[in-house]
């Protein structure tokens, strides 16, 4: 498991898929031979959530207990996921899209007006599902974070509907892998292939984060189990780790 001491280039060496969240917690390249602890400090991110998002992006067998999860400052738990959201909705799917579009310039008009079209759907799909957690979902747990008690229930985040998500990026690989014509631009379909595989794997282990972090996390904090940490009681607070070097 990643900890606090390690360097940040030895993480990001361990698995480079780390850069692509860096942005999320809006801390830049650049940090030389620092430890975590340092680069979170610098960037004002606490450096437990930190790790707890990178073991999970990085090791399939890691999932945090109850009793870790309560000792992580998760303040910056719905930040993260609207920066995700963001990352998705204006980064990466218009960058498939625009592959999408350069690609079927060279088919036929039907097929092609069929790829764009199911590609457009599962496009509009996704951003409806982000939009449903960002208004119900996120308002609640900020809610909770705040010591304010939303009436009833909150709804779970659905596993479902992340698998049907991931299951609709599968198709769209499909169709490239069996319906396009073999000379329709090889270069730029094999970069379309990696962009989805990649936003798939992404968008994957966001879900873990929704359903074994943000759920749990939200559970805890309606039946008063879970308390937010005070700063001088965070043990990964970033000042005491400092002083404790």
């Amino acid at each position: 498991m990643f900890s606090p001491r390690m360097k940040m280039a030895d993480i990001i060496s361990a698995n480079h898929n780390v850069i692509l969240l860096l942005p999320r917690f809006g801390i830049p390249l650049g940090f030389g031979d620092k430890a975590v602890y340092e680069v979170c400090a610098s960037a004002n991110v606490p450096v437990g959530f930190m790790l707890l998002v990178c073991n999970l992006y990085t090791f399939d067998d890691y999932m945090p207990s109850m009793e870790e999860l309560s000792t992580v400052d998760m303040t910056p738990l719905v930040p993260y996921l609207k920066a995700s959201h963001c990352y998705y909705t204006d980064e990466r799917l218009p960058h498939i899209q625009s592959h999408i579009a350069n690609i079927t310039e060279r088919m036929d008009s039907r097929t092609g007006s069929i790829f764009k079209q199911f590609y457009a759907d599962f496009r509009r799909e996704i951003t409806a599902h982000f939009q449903s957690e960002e208004q119900n979902e996120f308002p609640r747990l900020c809610a909770l974070q705040n010591g304010q008690r939303p009436k009833g229930l909150g709804k779970k985040v659905s596993s479902k509907s992340h698998s049907a998500l991931v299951d609709t990026l599968d198709d769209i690989t499909q169709i490239v892998y069996k319906y396009l014509p073999a000379n329709t631009m090889p270069e730029e379909t094999i970069e379309l292939l990696f962009d989805i595989l990649q936003l798939s794997s992404d968008i994957q282990k966001h879900a873990l984060i929704e359903e074994k972090i943000l759920d749990p996390y939200v559970s805890w904090l309606e039946n008063g189990l879970l308390k937010e940490p005070t700063a001088t009681s965070r043990p990964n607070n970033p000042k005491k780790e400092r002083t404790a070097k």
